[in-house]
């Protein structure tokens, strides 16, 4: 099956429901990815905070320090149970992340603090060389329950 960059939101045979999009490894391209991300959650039903914010860190990271010239990054969503997965894949693995707490003046560095402090759950996986892929877990709200009994939701 032929995808077109940006154009990949899909489910799995098994009904995990997942989006992957390939941006470019720049300023814009990290916005976007936060933009697509919102979109895709909405669509899903899904609460966009705190995993906007998330995949904001994540894909800045990505287009400023895991940046390589005509090489893209890859933003991965997908839901099993009642979690769901943020990964950014980039091509410099040989940079892997690390939480570092940056000087009180410093107008960057606080990046991965945020994601440590918003996800429940994050990581790095290096990858087939030269890729790693960074990735948090957000556990999801449990569904409100049904009270009518009627089986049907939001009519």
């Amino acid at each position: 099956m032929n995808q077109k960059i940006g154009e990949t939101a899909t489910q799995l045979d098994n009904c995990i429901p997942n989006f992957t999009v390939l941006l470019l490894s720049t300023p814009r391209g990290a916005r976007l990815a936060r933009l697509l991300a919102a979109d895709q959650l909405r669509s899903w039903g899904l609460p966009t905070d705190p995993a906007t914010h998330i995949v904001a860190e994540l894909a800045a990271n990505a287009a400023t320090h895991g940046r390589l010239p005509g090489r893209s990054f890859r933003l991965t969503l997908y839901v099993v149970g009642r979690t769901l997965r943020i990964e950014v894949t980039d091509t410099r693995g040989d940079r892997l992340p690390k939480v570092e707490v940056p000087d009180a003046h410093a107008e960057s560095g606080r990046g991965l603090m945020l994601v440590d402090a918003l996800a429940d759950r994050w990581d790095v996986t290096e990858g087939r060389f030269p890729r790693k892929t960074v990735w948090a877990e957000l556990s999801l709200p449990s569904p409100e329950p049904d009270l009518t009994g009627s089986g049907d939701a939001g009519d």
